[in-house]
């Protein structure tokens, strides 16, 4: 897929909540609450402009039974797509609008991703740093399997710090 990388966009936010009102319908009681978090949750942040949603839930096993509904509302369903325990829906096609990262109560991957939304959004000089990052890779790079990758290394460094700076806050 083409990399899209766009500026901070206010309607993003507004995005996400309709989106979650809209997967309370078919999800319910199952949904203990939902998180924007990426880049599209941080202000003045660079990002490809697809929401990514943290749903988190009671019991992930659940989640599979839905399915063939998030099908026929249009997502691709992705599975654990690399991270244990969660399951990954995907909604627009080639144009993708959001990704939906459900994740039960207990999961760890869900503090690892707020903490470093929540770094993000304290530091503005950190965004500013990934913000010229990302353009970088996105002029080296056409395509999001390249893209992707290629900033891992980076953002594991803004994750350390985020751990840091979140047990100085403590």
């Amino acid at each position: 897929m083409k990399v899209r990388l766009s500026d901070f966009n206010e309607n993003w936010a507004e995005m996400f909540k309709m989106e979650a009102e809209f997967l309370r319908t078919i999800f319910g009681d199952e949904v203990i609450k939902f998180e924007h978090f990426g880049s599209t949750a941080v202000h003045g942040l660079k990002a490809k402009p697809v929401i990514d949603m943290m749903c988190i839930v009671k019991d992930i096993n659940k989640i599979d039974a839905f399915n063939d509904t998030m099908i026929s509302q249009g997502y691709d369903i992705a599975g654990e797509w690399g991270i244990e325990g969660r399951r990954l829906f995907r909604k627009g096609g080639k144009n993708r609008t959001h990704h939906i990262h459900f994740y039960q109560a207990d999961n760890p991957q869900i503090e690892r991703h707020l903490l470093f939304r929540d770094y993000l959004r304290s530091h503005p000089e950190e965004v500013v740093k990934y913000s010229r990052f990302k353009e970088e890779l996105a002029q080296r790079f056409n395509n999001t399997s390249e893209y992707s990758p290629a900033k891992k290394e980076f953002v594991k460094e803004m994750e350390q710090k985020a751990l840091l700076w979140f047990e100085e806050i403590k």
